[in-house]
């Protein structure tokens, strides 16, 4: 594969993935030499119990394009992916999810996408969760929830596959939601700003090390609070 971007910044969110975060590293570094000129990885520890930090640190002093931003405490996929965007520094950010449920090799598809779009947001063709049921209707729910609060509809609003251009970042900054909302934050900005989003479908895997965590009631409690902030700030002129 030909050198496609000139530059692009990767982060990976990680809470507890000790088992996980060596591998998701090093299938990114074998994959980014062939697709940009240059390119920087950002292992964003969202307050890790088990030795994921450790990891990342030892990740980023064996590899120089490795960069390790730390929470402590834990605060949130939202935290976590606005720490990414916030200290990435090139044209195009991309992150995924750093649980090996996605393959980073599919990025050809959102390179092929992200010329002519502002955001590129991926699909998951097939969804291979645990408690596959619970996911799904909440999923739903969620499309139902976001078309009536802020008018748009996607097939996959919160899959950990997404790509910007640095301008779209700006143009739907500042991000607030700490917890699994920004998801609905983002797109919701980007649709008031009229940007150009794309979908494109992704394989999803099953986890094999670590737990999810995205379905469990405190984080979809903090959910419906940031949404109802979020809906408040966009009817408001806040944003």
């Amino acid at each position: 594969m030909t050198n496609e971007l000139p530059e692009l910044s990767v982060f990976f969110p990680f809470w507890n993935e000790e088992k996980n975060i060596d591998k998701v590293v090093t299938i990114a570094l074998a994959i980014l030499p062939g697709i940009a000129k240059k390119y920087e990885v950002l292992l964003i520890d969202d307050g890790s119990q088990d030795n994921t930090r450790e990891k990342a640190w030892a990740l980023a002093r064996e590899h120089k394009f490795v960069k390790v931003i730390s929470h402590t405490p834990n605060r949130g996929y939202g935290a976590a992916l606005r720490s990414g965007f916030d200290h990435s520094q090139y044209e195009y950010v991309v992150f995924t999810d750093g649980d090996l449920q996605f393959d980073f090799a599919q990025i050809s598809k959102f390179l092929e996408k992200i010329i002519d779009a502002d955001i590129v947001i991926g699909f998951r063709k097939k969804r291979r969760d645990e408690k596959i049921f619970k996911r799904l209707l909440l999923m739903n729910l969620l499309k139902i929830w976001d078309f009536i609060l802020f008018g748009f509809y996607f097939r996959d609003i919160d899959c950990g596959f997404k790509m910007f251009k640095r301008s779209a970042l700006e143009q739907i900054a500042p991000l607030r939601s700490e917890g699994a909302m920004i998801t609905t934050e983002i797109l919701a900005k980007a649709t008031k700003k009229k940007l150009k989003i794309i979908e494109v479908g992704v394989d999803h895997f099953p986890r094999q090390f670590g737990k999810q965590t995205g379905a469990n009631l405190f984080v979809i409690f903090r959910a419906v609070l940031e949404s109802l902030t979020l809906f408040s700030d966009i009817k408001s002129k806040r944003f």
